[in-house]
């Protein structure tokens, strides 16, 4: 039955209603799902910017040094730092709207649709700069709904909570170029061997070309297509109004120099350095290993390369390869404890083991320093005297002994001086004093120097033989260098972030620990050992590399059966060496017995070269006199030998030395009864002598 005209159009008005009331709805859920979508990703806030980039490590002068990474080569550019050719170039041939889309170019998605369905193939791209950004932050690259689904989710929170400027900033430094190199800056150095912000117009528009098809359009793999597409590249740009036909002209014309080498350091400077710093990064900063190695940072460190290459020039040139025995050398600034240099052994790529920051080896007569500091703080001088003897020290009502011995049996068998003592390195003279402080003492003194290592309480602590770091000891020297203050080994200057922002800037002010004319008075004890001789005919330990030396030093070499030392400083370095058998082994050969030595002067020669010779200053409430070095008494004109010797005021002998003295009684001469009078420290350590 044929429906009338009034009841078709009734039916068709009900059709319409329906459909539109469905409409409504179905909009109303679109929009109350987009509005949810929205809102949920407000409330999720900004997603991380976090992409691996390589870690750089820079020397004191700001050189690179050496980087991490994962075989892909990042480095972030902040817009400043990337060439505004190149910034036009991305945005003309990726995404001409990007200023004015909301994360989606809906013409332009249209456009590609149709251009797929004529094709009846996937063949025009129509995603936005903000979702190749997205893409590249948290996604893959796989063709599926789900990961198109995420991608328009995380374009959506890109575009609520970042600006475009921080938008193309990311997408710069994270989109791909070849060859392993992400970002702007790493395509840069790779293909044009410069950084990102020196490109020109001919090689930015190179470059902006290449991400579409890395593999196609690389400049290295594929001239002609290259060049094709920079010409495309080029068109997007005068679409933009960004350059002339003439800009265009000239830029093809142009001939492009290609390096293909990724702007990294080949050969690791300073590879035990380089550990150290990682090792501080995790200590102070608390860093985790991840952020350490691919967290985009840039450490500037504490490293001199001079410095560092004349430690390892002389540690080359002085120790055989053939030879067994392994060293370290540390060198520090002893007024902020910045390390200059350090290397932790003979060859890192056969043993990685940091023998300057890893190793604890016994330090004999290099702990010396730090005993007799503990004296002047407790009422020693220069001067004083003990006897130095075959002594065997009895403990315990005679049931225990302990009897040390000079370095080739060789004593004076007579009263010597403190200073003497530090000179010939008199191993009597330490336990006699040690004992008299009391055993711990010395202990504590240690640890007011800075050394963490656990040590022995005993007799023989004062000859070197609970074991130390090396670097711990040479911090332990600078803070005699600089007068007392307190310092601890400094590797890292400053930290920044991918972002360029500072999470880290070393910046303490020491603290003075010592009392600073006591660490004078030590100092200029210690540049004895370097003389010639100490009375004109006795050897002080000093001698054998006193001829190196062309500037005032002050130090102490230690050894014992499997280590050998040499620690000494002036007032701008610090630095110490050890040399010994990694086993432990005893050093037996004459030859190696004196490396230490001979590594410490060549090395402070070499590292200090050209700067001017500074001498220690005296502080304030020192006196300087010439006393006899033999019998620490003021010298007179007589006495064949004199050295300047400094004293805390007060403490500064006032008798003159009778011993050489041809004429009448000089005007402070001793009388004889002052000669018999025993000195009080010699009370308490008479049962030894």
């Amino acid at each position: 039955m044929e429906l009338i005209p009034s009841e078709r159009f009734k039916r068709t008005t009900k059709y319409v209603r329906a459909f539109i009331i469905l409409a409504t709805i179905g909009l109303t859920i679109l929009f109350v799902l987009l509005l949810s979508l929205l809102i949920y990703a407000k409330i999720l806030g900004p997603p991380p910017l976090v992409v691996p980039q390589s870690t750089l490590y820079y020397s004191d002068d700001g050189n690179v040094i050496g980087e991490t990474d994962n075989g892909q080569k990042r480095y972030w550019a902040g817009m400043e730092s990337i060439s505004p050719q190149l910034i036009k170039a991305t945005v003309a041939v990726e995404d001409r709207q990007f200023y004015t889309h909301y994360g989606f170019d809906i013409k332009r998605i249209g456009g590609a649709i149709l251009a797929d369905i004529k094709a009846m193939s996937k063949v025009q791209g129509a995603s936005t700069i903000t979702q190749q950004y997205a893409r590249n932050l948290f996604l893959g690259h796989d063709k599926t709904w789900s990961r198109k689904l995420n991608e328009a989710f995380y374009t959506i929170r890109l575009e609520m909570n970042y600006s475009k400027k921080e938008i193309l900033e990311g997408y710069l430094n994270t989109i791909y170029y070849g060859h392993g190199a992400y970002g702007a800056q790493a395509a840069s150095q790779y293909y044009f061997g410069k950084d990102a912000k020196d490109l020109t117009l001919p090689e930015a528009s190179m470059l902006a070309g290449i991400p579409k098809g890395p593999s196609n359009y690389s400049p290295l793999d594929n001239f002609e297509k290259a060049k094709s597409r920079q010409k495309v590249v080029l068109q997007s740009m005068k679409s933009k109004n960004y350059v002339s036909e003439k800009d265009i002209a000239e830029a093809l014309r142009t001939s492009l120099t290609l390096k293909g080498e990724h702007g990294t350091v080949t050969k690791k400077t300073a590879p035990y350095f380089q550990d150290a710093v990682k090792q501080a990064l995790k200590s102070q900063l608390h860093l985790d290993d991840r952020t350490i190695e691919l967290g985009g940072l840039k450490v500037y460190t504490t490293l001199d390369e001079t410095q560092q290459d004349a430690a390892e020039e002389v540690l080359s040139n002085t120790i055989p390869k053939s030879s067994g025995i392994q060293a370290s050398i540390v060198a520090m600034d002893p007024d902020n404890g910045e390390v200059r240099a350090l290397v932790g052994g003979k060859d890192y790529s056969e043993s990685p083991f940091n023998r300057a920051t890893q190793a604890v080896r016994q330090p004999g007569s290099t702990m010396k320093p730090l005993l007799y500091y503990s004296a002047l703080e407790n009422g020693f001088t220069p001067s004083t005297t003990l006897k130095s003897e075959t002594t065997t020290f009895s403990f315990d009502d005679g049931h225990s002994s302990y009897t040390p011995h000079n370095y080739n049996h060789q004593y004076a068998e007579g009263e010597i001086t403190m200073a003497q003592a530090i000179a010939l390195s008199d191993n009597i003279f330490a336990v006699k004093t040690h004992l008299f402080l009391g055993e711990q003492s010395l202990v504590d003194t240690a640890r007011r120097f800075g050394i963490t290592a656990k040590m022995d309480a005993v007799p023989s602590l004062a000859l070197g033989t609970s074991g130390v770091r090396a670097i711990e000891m040479v911090n332990a020297y600078s803070i005699l260098a600089n007068g007392g203050k307190k310092v601890e080994p400094v590797f890292i200057k400053k930290v920044e972030n991918q972002k360029g922002e500072v999470i880290f800037d070393e910046k303490e002010k020491p603290e003075q620990i010592l009392d600073k004319d006591k660490a004078f008075v030590m100092t200029q004890m210690l540049t004895g050992v370097f003389d010639e001789t100490l009375n004109g005919y006795t050897k002080v330990t000093g001698s054998t590399i006193s001829s190196r030396l062309t500037r005032p030093y002050a130090g102490k070499s230690g050894s014992t059966p499997t280590d050998s030392w040499m620690i000494g400083y002036t007032p701008e370095l610090v630095a110490g060496v050890w040399t010994g058998y990694d086993q432990g082994k005893k050093i037996e050969i004459p030859a190696e017995k004196g490396y230490a030595k001979k590594i410490w002067a060549s090395y402070m020669e070499k590292g200090l070269k050209g700067k001017p010779a500074k001498s220690f200053k005296e502080t304030e409430n020192v006196i300087g006199v010439n006393v006899n070095p033999v019998s620490g008494k003021l010298a007179t004109k007589d006495c064949p030998v004199s050295r300047m010797t400094y004293y805390v005021k007060g403490t500064e002998p006032v008798e003159y030395c009778a011993e050489h003295f041809k004429g009448e009684n000089p005007k402070h001469a001793p009388k004889e009864e002052e000669h018999k009078k025993a000195p009080w420290y010699k009370k308490v350590l008479k049962p030894w002598g």
